[in-house]
């Protein structure tokens, strides 16, 4: 019983993965059906992470499933029912981000320190905090929206490693390489859009 239970975690780590890595490769090239990808990813994880008692990831992920929802409406329709383009965080936007952090670090500390059996509440936390950050940015189209993501990424694949989710870890070595890729690539495509607008001014 106990062996099937880990085959199935371990069926649905892959499978949740594999939307994973679709969903950043859409992404990385600016295409709105990430999201789609996203949310069957989301759903999934969230089964996995409850089975694993990692409680700010299960909020993190609730997180992503409403921010993937705003996402898709803000890339379709953001700027006068026309795409949004890339652009860079401004400096409210920056104070924004890191209010963010701050406050989802203190409250998830506190809340998984107090209120919940976690083992790892300030690592759990921390993983949590700057993702948060991470998906608003990338919600709002923000460059740098893969800075904190790939912050959190980091912290990330030990945490997942102790808790024996090793696809999982797996998937967030794939998932820094590849945000490291796509702050290049949105940085290019943000470039060239700012130089069509330039041309046709």
């Amino acid at each position: 019983m106990i062996e099937e239970f880990f085959v199935q975690l371990t069926w649905l780590q892959g499978i949740g993965t594999l939307f994973g890595i679709v969903q950043v490769v859409f992404a990385r090239q600016n295409n709105i059906h990430t999201y789609l990808f996203g949310i069957a990813s989301i759903l999934i994880s969230l089964w996995v992470l409850y089975q694993s008692a990692l409680y700010a990831d299960i909020l993190l992920h609730l997180y992503y499933l409403v921010m993937s929802i705003y996402g898709w409406f803000f890339w379709k329709f953001g700027k006068q029912q026309s795409e949004a383009p890339i652009t860079s965080s401004s400096n409210n936007e920056h104070l924004k981000a890191m209010g963010i952090v701050l406050g989802c670090f203190s409250l998830m500390s506190y809340w998984l320190s107090f209120h919940t059996d976690s083992d790892v509440p300030i690592w759990d936390a921390a993983v949590s905090a700057f993702a948060w950050a991470g998906m608003w940015l990338m919600a709002k189209r923000k460059l740098e929206n893969w800075i904190y993501l790939n912050v959190s990424n980091i912290i990330s694949i030990p945490l997942l490693i102790y808790k024996d989710l090793y696809i999982y870890a797996g998937m967030s070595v794939f998932l820094f390489i590849m945000g490291t890729s796509g702050y290049l690539k949105w940085r290019k495509l943000m470039k060239e859009e700012n130089k069509h607008v330039y041309a046709t001014a």
